[in-house]
């Protein structure tokens, strides 16, 4: 087999990764390449073939299939023989044994614990490391069983792989056919991740409520939840609810999120719209991040939010934790959900609470309900709102604020200064997010009883750019941010807007696409200026 010298080292620490290169390679005939890292560049490759480690023994494979010309992600793992999985049963019956009577004063690390109990039975002998019953455990089954006993435990079990790959947005399993996921970089994938039976995937997810502490079953199919490491789960349990049995979508949880700076870079909006927002965020404005499932509301939310000066308390409202704030002054509120009226507590009692706890800002995870009104009466006592919101355009998005059960009155629309539209677009054959439009909310007119709305920003699909219709015409500029700055000339406002936006250029261009790096320099340039930029503005 002729093997790359780039797979050699990771292969001498994991020989299951060279026993799948040789079977790929005699059934196709020829050899993955090795990625280290992935970039946004590679969903134009037509036909990707490579491989990449996602940490420890684990691999992932992404090539298009010959046979049905599908992308197809394949998670790569050691196995265990008939002999390594009794043995394994064994070690973990000893574990469960032990396990309760330990006791700990303090919240105890899981994984040190077992770990520590593991190491505990299976000890070194003559050269090996031996079971209790005298069964000989050489030292690379004792790697192997260790790992599945600490995955199988404390992790995620077979979804494991695709939980650590750091490409992975979302996971969709219905009932038992391969799992698909969102890859960042190709898109919806089938895996070869599978559950085998009704009864393993119906225990699991038994296993993965109690994990987010709302019990499933038939006679309550249906939850949503937090996973311990943050990333959001919805089950649908129970065939007589979902028709192709029991389902479930995880929506993967990063711990850095995507910057301004990388959106810019992908092209998902310009440094021109950055840098109007920039403006916005630093001036108290309203802003709501609009558009369909899935068009990336939640990701620019977070993206911005480095944009509200560092020394704001912000305060946020989710139903589930999906925000990140960079601000050492965050007060993040979740709503509850107990089943019983007298124990909820709900988005419309937390944006209350709100209005009493003195927040610069006030962020909504997405409204839906009565709590819209609340964050209008928000904006109507000097709070700046964010939020995301379910609609394809102003229009849409007008209808549904000042339909039931938002039911905001339609004069006091324009407390929202402008509200920012994403649509998930076709760009060379390749699925895209992009902003849309920018369109802010001029007022309310008398004469025609309805909203006048300017759009400011609008996206050419043929050309794939944006641009900016605002100039020397903007409201929220001109009549909101300019005065607030001293401005006598409004229109200088635009030459601000025009430097921000070279700022943001110069971030890209400098590759500085870190969610934390890029808030530490907004940090110090709002401090000490231009000095503070680690380039020069071109």
């Amino acid at each position: 087999m002729v093997m790359t010298t780039a797979f050699d080292e990771y292969i001498k620490r994991n020989p299951h990764l060279g026993k799948y290169l040789k079977m790929y390679e005699q059934q196709y005939g020829i050899t993955p390449e090795l990625q280290e890292q992935l970039t946004y560049d590679m969903r134009y490759i037509q036909k990707p073939n490579m491989i990449y480690p996602v940490g420890g023994p684990i691999f992932v494979h992404i090539y298009r299939d010959p046979g049905s010309n599908e992308i197809v992600y394949v998670a790569i793992e050691p196995e265990l023989t008939e002999k390594e999985k009794k043995k394994r049963r064994e070690i973990m019956d000893e574990i469960f044994e032990r396990v309760p009577k330990i006791e700990v004063e303090k919240e105890p690390d899981l994984k040190n614990m077992i770990s520590g109990i593991y190491d505990d039975i299976v000890s070194p002998k003559g050269g090996f490391l031996s079971h209790k019953n005298d069964k000989e455990i050489s030292k690379q089954e004792y790697e192997l069983i260790k790992y599945f006993v600490i995955r199988d435990t404390l992790e995620y079990g077979k979804l494991q792989p695709l939980m650590q790959d750091p490409y992975i947005e979302d996971i969709h399993c219905i009932g038992l056919d391969e799992i698909h996921l969102d890859h960042k970089i190709f898109h919806m994938v089938r895996t070869n991740v599978k559950f085998n039976s009704w009864s393993e995937l119906d225990d699991y997810l038994r296993t993965l409520g109690e994990r987010v502490g709302s019990s499933v079953s038939e006679g309550h199919p249906i939850i949503d939840g937090a996973m311990p490491e943050g990333s959001r789960i919805n089950i649908v349990y129970s065939t007589d609810v979902s028709l192709r049995g029991s389902s479930f979508t995880i929506r993967k949880f990063t711990e850095e999120p995507i910057s301004i700076v990388q959106l810019i870079k992908f092209g998902t909006c310009s440094p021109e719209i950055g840098a109007y927002v920039w403006l916005c965020l630093e001036n108290d404005a309203s802003l709501f991040m609009c558009g369909e499932t899935a068009s990336g509301k939640t990701t620019t939310l977070n993206a911005i939010a480095p944009f509200i000066p560092s020394d704001s308390k912000v305060y946020s409202v989710e139903e589930t934790p999906e925000l990140k704030m960079p601000h050492e002054t965050w007060q993040q509120m979740l709503t509850r959900d107990t089943g019983q009226a007298s124990g909820n507590v709900t988005m419309f009692d937390l944006l209350k609470a709100a209005l009493r706890s003195r927040p610069h800002y006030v962020i909504v995870g997405e409204i839906r309900g009565p709590e819209g009104a609340v964050a209008f009466q928000a904006m109507q006592t000097g709070h700046p709102v964010l939020s995301t919101f379910h609609a394809s355009s102003i229009r849409k998005m007008i209808q549904r604020l000042s339909g039931t059960p938002i039911n905001v009155p339609i004069q006091f629309m324009d407390l929202l200064n402008a509200a920012i539209f994403q649509q998930i677009v076709y760009v060379n054959k390749v699925l895209e997010r992009r902003v849309t439009s920018v369109e802010e909310v001029i007022g309310y007119s008398r004469a025609s009883q309805g909203i006048v709305t300017r759009k400011i920003f609008s996206y050419d699909p043929l050309r794939d750019r944006h641009k900016f219709d605002g100039m020397y015409n903007s409201a929220v500029l001109e009549a909101k941010i300019a005065p607030r700055l001293g401005m006598e000339d409004v229109t200088d406002i635009y030459n601000l807007l025009e430097k921000r936006a070279r700022i943001l250029k110069g971030f890209a261009d400098a590759n500085i696409v870190s969610y934390r790096r890029i808030n530490q320099i907004l940090k110090a340039y709002r401090e000490e200026g231009e000095k503070a930029l680690p380039f020069e503005i071109r």
